[in-house]
């Protein structure tokens, strides 16, 4: 289980939305003396979002390649946990549930309460069946994830108890426990091979807390999806009587629907909507952190280029670039400084961590302190020995990167440091060169999405270097006793005392440059209260609130809010 962990090191093909958070809220008529009766949520109401995207299969083993069937299988599907905007698990189906002490035996324990939309009841079978579906080679599930479960023993313990037992001590285990349950009464008939193109997909059935009611047609494609809000929710049920999704081919036309009163919400503004979106008073912005992380990989181990194993010439090379410059001018502002390889905002992230400014002029002195310097023959490049302190940046050969690439090369020149930028396809990235090692320097973007334990084992430990995610090649022996010890550790405390130093030996160190961190933002307008927004895993993590949020209220016994119906 050393190597498990189905996220790979990604180039994104687009970025996500804007780095503040702009909350509106309808003003109250304030009376001088007279304090103003609190507004208390009703039921009532349709939700409406725009997904830019098209419907394929609502079914949470058949959508991790389709963002917007995730969006409404969010809402159709339960999970036995979830995380808060923190990276902490709650119980979703699961009410309660235990570790060993040994970290190896997981007991957890459904909600009696908990009911299939058909209302026969959620059980221990259930989850067992939808593990067997991750485990069966016709599932087109990420082939690591399959790997990871096919490791685990999972025993039904009662209809209502369950275990896993775990071949090691594994405390992310808690994170590959978010999949949605798929219910066996409906499909443990169906050959797996079937099941991909099963009727189900299309007329799916959950525990979630709305229910299919039905597609949208119209010229005889699918233009919506309608869902209903289920009332035996087991949790608290949503005040929204419906939640109904439009698909757009775009985000122009999926804003046009918004401006045209069509829906209430975007599933995400992107940098070309930002400045219409900003421009509209009737529309509040939402935003969080995504765990993607733009850096500059270092190949530490290439013998040619001894200033990369200088730590003090590395943590220069930081110092020497303007990555504010690069949000504000190559991604639009819809990203903030990284300051390390841990998820700010979240659980496991050190706010003692020194955070590394943009200082040229130190940048020069420690260049200079380390024995480079301008050659008096002249040329621009530092010279040390012969050595001349300079480099190949690898970058994916496609928009932003050319011009983040380019910024980073003109930092880098005031330094004395010469860059030659080449170009890579995208999808060779990882295969030609940072995989076998095959470069110097390269620009990407590592995608940790979709578990909040950040796990930074993987990609920075020692066993990683061959044949793994260790792409800078950082051979550090406290680091990775550091990230044993957090993937064993049962205690959270312990836990978050292990990523603390190893956050604290990341920034002395400096094995990578880490540059930014994208956001994520949606729009919902501001006649629907109750929304709130922190940092997003996955861009459905945007509805894990939902259940709060409200059309219809009342203060003083006077309803106050608009009563939307669906399209």
């Amino acid at each position: 289980m050393k190597k498990l962990r189905w996220q790979i090191l990604v180039v994104v093909l687009a970025l996500a939305a804007i780095a503040v958070l702009l909350i509106g809220q309808q003003p109250a008529l304030v009376i001088p003396g007279v304090e103003p009766a609190p507004i208390q949520p009703s039921e009532g109401g349709v939700y409406t979002e725009a997904l830019v995207g098209s419907l394929v299969r609502l079914n949470p083993l058949l959508d991790f390649y389709n963002s917007a069937d995730r969006s409404v299988d969010r809402l159709l599907y339960s999970a036995l946990l979830k995380f808060d905007d923190r990276g902490q698990p709650y119980g979703d189906l699961a009410e309660t549930w235990g570790i060993s002490q040994n970290g190896e035996v997981y007991n957890f324990s459904i909600r009696q309460n908990a009911v299939w939309h058909d209302w026969q009841p959620v059980t221990s079978s259930d989850v067992q069946f939808t593990i067997d579906l991750m485990k069966d080679e016709n599932i087109p599930v990420p082939p690591d994830l399959r790997e990871f479960w096919s490791q685990i023993d999972v025993v039904t313990l009662d209809d209502k108890t369950l275990q896993f037992r775990l071949p090691e001590p594994f405390a992310p285990f808690l994170d590959y426990l978010t999949f949605g349950v798929l219910p066996e009464h409906l499909l443990g008939g169906i050959p797996s091979d079937q099941l991909v193109n099963a009727p189900f997909n299309l007329n799916p059935v959950g525990s979630g807390p709305f229910k299919f009611q039905r597609m949208i047609v119209e010229n005889g494609q699918v233009t919506g999806v309608e869902l209903e809000a289920f009332q035996d929710y087991y949790n608290k049920p949503p005040f929204f009587n419906q939640a109904v999704f439009r698909y757009f081919p775009d985000d122009q036309s999926a804003l046009a629907a918004y401006q045209q009163e069509e829906v209430l919400g975007l599933g995400q503004v992107t940098q070309s909507l930002l400045p219409a979106a900003l421009r509209d008073d009737g529309l509040g912005l939402y935003t969080g952190r995504i765990p993607r992380l733009g850096l500059v990989y270092l190949n530490l181990q290439d013998s040619a280029l001894p200033f990369f194993q200088d730590v003090n010439l590395r943590r220069a090379l930081l110092m020497g670039l303007n990555r504010q410059k690069i949000i504000d001018r190559q991604l639009g502002s819809q990203a903030l400084i990284a300051n390390g390889p841990i998820l700010q905002d979240t659980w496991a992230y050190y706010d003692g961590i020194e955070q590394i400014p943009f200082d040229p002029e130190r940048a020069n002195e420690i260049i200079k302190e380390a024995g480079y310097s301008v050659p008096s023959e002249g040329g621009s490049v530092r010279v040390k020995e012969g050595v001349r302190f300079e480099f190949e940046l690898l970058f994916p050969d496609q928009a932003p990167y050319h011009e983040i690439a380019q910024s980073i090369k003109d930092d880098w020149s005031q330094l004395g440091v010469g860059v030659v930028l080449k170009p890579v396809p995208a999808g060779e990235m990882v295969s030609s060169y940072l995989g076998p090692g095959n470069y110097q320097a390269a620009l990407a973007e590592l995608n940790l999405g979709r578990t909040p334990d950040p796990d930074p084992y993987p990609f920075w430990h020692q066993s990683q270097i061959n044949g793994g995610q260790n792409y800078s090649k950082w051979d550090d022996r406290q680091a990775s006793e550091f990230l044993e010890q957090a993937r064993i550790k049962v205690d959270p405390s312990e836990r978050l005392n292990r990523y603390q130093n190893f956050q604290i030996r990341f920034t002395n160190q400096m094995p990578a440059l880490p540059l930014y961190n994208l956001v994520w933002s949606f729009g919902v307008d501001k006649q629907v209260q109750g929304v709130r927004s922190g940092p997003v895993f996955d861009p459905s993590d945007r509805f894990s609130t939902i259940t709060d949020w409200f059309l219809v209220a009342t203060r003083g016994g006077e309803q106050t809010a608009n009563t939307p119906t669906a399209p």
